[in-house]
């Protein structure tokens, strides 16, 4: 209840003596005391009442009023029954710090105005506590029926004035009450979103506040999040229930918009799935354009992970819904492969320049969120649709490399990738496997059992161009003992690193691992 509800109780007769402009105060609790400093029994947002035993003289009165106003008191209510009167340093102080006073009359007890106003705050809760209940099935009910956010919203700022908002850490606007303000800029709140060291958040300027959608199951980078006008910390219960009421709808909406089971997901999946095995055109093209793109288009392949295991982290399932909200270009297809999220991009002939800057640009958005996990993306060259395995492949290839990397969005593009590494993206896995193995394992066994550094004098040795004295500087060894690694080599593999092809195995061999 507010402060100016006790001024139409008739049978309590309070008058008010200083704190006119500041009876929209709101009373949650009612409590006698007539110590001189009670704040220790205090939580706020009390109406006290006192018969100023505690005060022996003028410098009593602030240090009462003081400790009131620290402690967050609605009001004061007092009467010196002694003296008959309310002391003129008392209204003082009350002034000073702005704490509104209520004259009690002489022939009403504080017995009377406790339970007058408890009974009052009892029946308020229990209308409130109907109106939550009731709000909440009609919140319910609308997300049942499938009437969209944006009903939600309305019903939400209809009932309360609550205007807020749905926004995804993009800075896209799902559903809102009311069109979004000018000066809000939903991309700077999502910012602030993604940065927030605790949620819920107030922002000042604009005065908003700022709650998770589904904070304990999902990645802050993948929430959406609700943007309400106010302070929610001045709140009442009634509307704070109510916007966790609204986070849980949203959170079974944000749901619902993954596509993983949907059909045009199913399709997604299926076709990534085709095109990693090396199908045919023949059932890689009908997929294509089942699932809404044209064969005719360009395209280019986009692989990434998350960086991170720590628990918070993007998910793949996660980082698969992000990616396809974030993208450039019309309907990206992704799909899973593991821990790796696989897209399919067209991209139209106006668009063909540049796309890996295009795409690093739009992930930078979602950068703040990322300072402790961060994402390894590749990116191919562009090509046509009967060349996607290829491009696949390329992508998956400059992932890798991208993973390597401590930048929060780290992205490779084809053109940082030599001409070998082209060659080696049309390879399937497990040739490049057997290739690697048959090669590198004799020498890999035989590091652990003598610890001989074979690997690394190798990789230095080609690195080199074959200079034995370069590569004794660069390992700090004799050119002897560097002598004698490379024969070892030679007879645990067979090969002849004074032959340009053996050379050529090697270096190839090692870029796959």
């Amino acid at each position: 209840m507010r402060l100016r509800t006790l001024l139409d109780m008739p049978d309590l007769r309070l008058a008010v003596v200083t704190g006119e402009d500041q009876l929209d105060r709101v009373i949650r609790w009612v409590v006698t005391t007539d110590m001189l400093d009670p704040s220790r029994y205090l939580s706020g947002r009390e109406l006290v009442l006192s018969g100023l035993v505690w005060r022996s003289g003028p410098a009593d009165s602030e240090i009462f009023v003081q400790a009131l106003t620290k402690a967050g008191v609605s009001a004061l209510a007092a009467w010196d029954a002694e003296a008959g009167t309310i002391p003129g340093d008392l209204i003082d102080a009350c002034r000073r710090h702005r704490l509104p006073l209520f004259r009690v009359p002489e022939d009403v007890a504080f017995a009377t105005v406790t339970e007058e106003v408890v009974r009052h705050l009892s029946t308020a809760r229990a209308a409130d506590l109907a109106a939550v209940l009731d709000r909440h099935r009609r919140l319910v009910a609308g997300a049942t029926e499938g009437a969209g956010l944006g009903s939600i919203l309305e019903l939400v700022g209809r009932d309360l004035g609550m205007r807020c908002w749905v926004v995804t850490p993009a800075g896209r606007v799902v559903a809102g009450s009311h069109p979004l303000p000018d000066d809000i800029d939903p991309a700077g709140v999502a910012r602030v979103f993604l940065t927030a060291p605790r949620l819920p958040h107030r922002l000042r300027t604009p005065d908003l506040s700022i709650f998770p959608v589904a904070a304990d199951t999902t990645s802050r980078v993948a929430d959406w999040f609700i943007v309400c006008e106010g302070d929610w910390e001045e709140w009442p219960a009634e509307r704070r229930a109510l916007t966790g009421e609204l986070a849980a709808i949203v959170a079974l909406e944000r749901v619902r918009s993954d596509d993983r089971l949907s059909v045009e997901g199913r399709l997604a999946q299926e076709l990534v799935r085709l095109i990693v095995a090396a199908a045919g055109t023949d059932e890689i093209l009908p997929r294509l354009e089942l699932s809404g793109l044209d064969v005719l288009s360009s395209f280019v392949a986009v692989a990434a992970t998350s960086r991170g295991t720590e628990r918070g982290d993007l998910r793949p399932g996660e980082l698969r819904t992000l990616l396809r909200e974030i993208l450039p270009g019309p309907r990206p297809v992704v799909g899973l492969l593991d821990e790796e999220v696989i897209a399919l991009l067209p991209v139209p002939a106006e668009g063909e320049h540049d796309v890996a800057g295009g795409i690093h640009r739009v992930l930078q958005v979602i950068a703040p969120g990322l300072a402790d996990s961060g994402l390894a993306v590749g990116v191919s060259d562009v090509v046509a649709a009967g060349e996607l395995r290829g491009a696949v492949e390329e992508a998956r290839y400059a992932r890798r490399l991208a993973a390597g990397r401590t930048d929060p969005v780290c992205v490779v593009g084809h053109d940082e990738l030599a001409t070998h590494v082209l060659l080696l993206a049309s390879v399937p896995d497990d040739v490049r496997h057997m290739f690697r193995v048959r090669l590198l394992d004799p020498l890999l066994t035989y590091d652990e059992v003598h610890k001989a550094d074979l690997i690394r004098t190798l990789e230095t040795f080609l690195q080199n161009s074959g200079s034995w004295t370069r590569c004794a500087e660069q390992l700090h060894l004799h050119v002897n003992s560097v002598r004698y690694r490379i024969q070892r080599i030679e007879e645990l593999t067979g090969r002849n690193l004074s032959r340009l092809e053996d050379r050529v195995d090697f270096f190839l061999a090692l870029r796959l691992g």
